[in-house]
């Protein structure tokens, strides 16, 4: 597969990342766009914005932030097309952190109730 978009990471014509999260990221957007829940030149458009907000923010613009602004398009699409609020994606991030914070090594990750609880 071949970069989709400028500036997107690729080596020899195929698209690479750095970590997994960066594949799963582009992953869930692949298959986001495939349901329909957005449409590619929208995805690109608001991708083109996170990156001149990161820009204009100091970014550096070195290409090893392209993920982290990959993420922010996607998560304010998701958030834009009603599928879960930025709030509600924090709160969600943060269970999974609590959740990770205590299962041991090697162990399945299992959320509760319990980890979606307001800590303050």
């Amino acid at each position: 597969m071949t970069a989709l978009l400028p500036g997107q990471p690729a080596a020899d014509g195929e698209v690479v990342f750095g970590t997994p999260w960066e594949a799963r990221a582009f992953a869930m957007t692949i298959r986001l766009h495939e349901q329909d829940v957005f449409m590619w030149p929208q995805f690109a458009a608001t991708l083109a914005e996170e990156i001149n907000l990161a820009q204009l923010a100091g970014d550096p613009d070195t290409g090893d932030t392209y993920y982290h602004h990959w993420l922010a398009a996607l998560e304010r699409l998701v958030a834009e097309q009603g599928m879960a609020s930025i709030d509600e994606q924090e709160r969600t991030r943060e269970a999974w952190r609590r959740a990770a914070d205590r299962t041991p090594h090697g162990r399945p990750i299992e959320l509760q109730p319990s980890d979606f609880a307001d800590p303050r």
